[in-house]
């Protein structure tokens, strides 16, 4: 499935994103990971529970059903189960079937996040999931903030696309975030296993709009620009604007910016957005928040009018790549290869 080998999809073994942790209560919410329905809640003592959004009787959303003491009863015809997935009670039979049950995935509440593991049981490792103080979550002074939630008709390869080629934004995001030298200056690419690193060192370059509107400069600055992509769906990202050389002022902190993009496959071709921040001034968020809704509507945007034309083309069999594709590649050859991993004896 495009832009992968054919019968490729997703990463099977792999932590996504559900929900934003200050979401999970003790109400079911509904979700789609990897074309199969899940059903999110907490437990009365807080802990998170990922299970099977399937009931086996009649094939039920148990995302619509009730919950009560950790007990989900299906709303069709009663069949409850607990949070482990164990069918607890049949109504009007006291043999319960073995084959009654429902998948419980791992899931854990990490960062502002919940994750939940995708493929076996058995290889779920934690040490996997982002390190929260690498990734300025965790930074002393900083706090981190959920932003928007978003489920996009689009394949979730599209929007991942998108954030692993930041040339974009000169164009796309012009009028908010970017300057025509985030196409023209070269990355700096660097690999770690499951891990993809850029750069950008932008010197004398115009100050992007996002700078005039927050803190009311509108001279040129150096700026430093760095997205970090954790396969198989989080991209944290950042951008250091100082006074450039020459400035009375040089080499000192305009602004800083920490953003996250958690990016998960929901079905073939729809997918979960998670967009959130961390800073060291929460004023300075909520405006953010506010601002940034124009420029992650632009992206979703673009990954959606690429899928709807995929789906009146069909997959193309041949792209053009430019030179600054080559972190995108990178990100697609990653996946690619976890995948075909996957299948391996």
């Amino acid at each position: 499935m495009y832009p992968f080998k054919q019968d490729y999809y997703a990463v099977r073994n792999g932590w996504y994103v559900l929900a934003f942790a200050q979401d999970l209560t003790q109400q079911l919410v509904s979700r789609w990971l990897l074309n199969e329905p899940v059903v999110l809640y907490r437990k009365q003592n807080g802990e998170p529970v990922a299970l099977s959004g399937l009931c086996p009787h009649r094939f039920y959303p148990l995302g619509k059903s009730q919950l009560k003491d950790d007990i989900i009863t299906c709303n069709y015809h009663g069949f409850a189960f607990d949070a482990a997935g164990v069918c607890t009670n049949i109504p009007g039979q006291d043999n319960i079937p073995s084959t009654c049950k429902l998948r419980s995935y791992p899931v854990v509440e990490h960062g502002m996040w919940i994750w939940v593991w995708a493929g076996d049981v058995d290889k779920a490792d934690k040490s996997l999931l982002p390190d929260l103080v690498e990734i300025s979550h965790d930074r002393p002074g900083f706090t981190p903030m959920p932003f928007y939630f978003h489920e996009l008709k689009a394949r979730y390869q599209l929007l991942n696309d998108n954030l692993l080629d930041l040339s974009h934004l000169a164009f796309l995001h012009a009028t908010t975030i970017g300057v025509g030298a985030n196409a023209t200056v070269p990355e700096e690419l660097t690999e770690e296993p499951r891990i993809l690193r850029s750069r950008r060192r932008m010197q004398n370059c115009p100050a992007p709009p996002v700078v005039k509107t927050t803190i009311g400069y509108d001279g040129v600055i150096d700026q430093v620009n760095g997205m970090d992509f954790y396969a198989p769906g989080m991209h944290a990202g950042f951008a250091d604007m100082f006074y450039p050389q020459g400035h009375a002022e040089a080499g000192k902190l305009l602004r800083k910016a920490q953003v996250f993009h958690a990016v998960t496959p929901a079905t073939h071709n729809s997918c979960y957005y998670f967009f959130g921040m961390a800073s060291d001034d929460v004023a300075q968020m909520h405006l953010m928040k506010e601002y940034l809704k124009k420029t992650v509507a632009e992206d979703i945007d673009a990954s959606e009018s690429i899928e709807q034309m995929l789906a009146i083309h069909g997959d193309p069999v041949r792209e053009v790549v430019k030179f600054s594709d080559r972190n995108t590649v990178r990100g697609r050859m990653l996946l690619q290869k976890m995948m075909e991993a996957e299948r391996l004896p």
